[in-house]
């Protein structure tokens, strides 16, 4: 199936809804920046942007007038210092900002930030993006159920992001995972099977290569591989069930054929199980947090008729639940998603502990 023929044409961005709002004024996500992403359009002029093999990384990178830049520099290092710090003035003196990049691929056509610390060098960036209430609930989701906080912040119509460092998924697979060890490989293998299962379950859509980074962590004597969605675009919109599992986009084909070939199925069911367990213990110790956002979901129109009818159908052949017909809003199917891995689990649990007391 053809990426064209898989996914829509062209997602739109959805207002955030004043429920949404209160939210995230609630849990510290609203609040005022100096500068918007309408401010950092008025660019004078752009250069591309070329990597290490001389091709075009799809990025510009943008100049102001002179009687612009230094309101635009002092304004993202007080971003800076909002997001990383305790948004005060007396580190901007050691703050210099090297690059503003943007991206004209894509649907969210973000800003990229590069700040430098001038007495170390060391540096980090952030993104600015228009603001989505698609991307919003995909960020909140991602900081509750998977294994990573994420730090962002909302003010009108921008979406300040922290950068989420790691390698990209396709420069991962084309550059590295050839000289990966058999046994680097099987554990690849492992991630990429929860990733996918993780993806499902929250209905987290696109994740092509792209989309993803591969993080190596260092652990005593071996390499273990970490895979972490980045873009946050296609949370729930899309009515195709195949769009929230990585597996079936053609760019991640040499990571199917890694779990084909080093995973035997018993093996895939069984991390299938460990993650969805994983995420339902989440589900559990968010507690009232994740309620607010999901009740708050079920009442916002993030998608069309046409792709909740079939996402909902979609779902229940695979669930074979009922209830996923009952759904009017995509909130709802989330929702009714998430209520079925915690149901799961905690039945499997509840089971344990009777099977146990009845052996005692």
């Amino acid at each position: 199936m053809t990426e064209e023929r898989l996914m829509s044409r062209k997602k739109p961005a959805f207002p955030v809804c004043p429920e949404l709002e209160a939210y995230l004024e609630e849990f510290s996500r609203k609040i005022e920046i100096p500068i918007s992403y309408e401010d950092l359009l008025r660019f004078a002029g752009a250069v591309v942007v070329y990597d290490s093999l001389g091709e075009d990384t799809l990025w510009v990178r943008v100049y102001y007038s002179d009687s612009e830049r230094q309101e635009i520099d002092l304004s993202l290092k007080r971003v800076y210092s909002i997001l990383h710090s305790d948004g005060s003035d007396r580190i901007f003196q050691y703050l210099n900002v090297d690059a503003v990049d943007y991206c004209t691929f894509g649907n969210s056509k973000p800003f990229r930030i590069k700040v430098r610390n001038i007495l170390n060098d060391n540096f980090t960036y952030f993104y600015v993006k228009k603001t989505d209430a698609s991307r919003i609930y995909g960020l909140e989701l991602e900081h509750m159920l998977s294994p990573y906080n994420l730090n962002f912040l909302v003010c009108g119509n921008t979406l300040i992001e922290e950068h989420i460092a790691g390698i990209p998924g396709d420069v991962f697979i084309r550059d590295m995972l050839p000289s990966c060890s058999e046994s680097e490989k099987a554990q690849l293998a492992k991630e990429f099977v929860k990733f996918n299962e993780r993806c499902m379950i929250r209905l987290l859509g696109d994740m092509r290569s792209y989309n993803y980074v591969i993080i190596p962590v260092h652990d005593f004597d071996h390499v273990v591989y970490r895979i972490r969605a980045i873009d946050f675009d296609q949370q729930c919109f899309e009515g195709k069930l195949k769009i929230y599992r990585p597996q079936f986009f053609k760019e991640n084909f040499t990571m199917v054929e890694l779990v084909r070939k080093k995973l035997l199925p018993d093996s895939v069911d069984q991390y299938k199980v460990e993650e969805r367990s994983i995420v339902a213990k989440r589900i559990l110790s968010s507690g009232d947090r994740i309620r607010k956002l999901v009740d708050i979901a079920r009442k916002d129109p993030i998608s069309l008729p046409e792709h909740i009818e079939r996402l909902k159908s979609d779902i229940y052949d695979l669930t074979l639940d009922v209830n996923f017909r009952k759904c009017e809003t995509m909130g709802d199917i989330l929702a009714l998603a998430l209520d079925f891995v915690r149901r799961n689990y905690e039945d499997v649990s509840m089971r344990q502990i009777i099977e146990k007391r009845i052996r005692i």
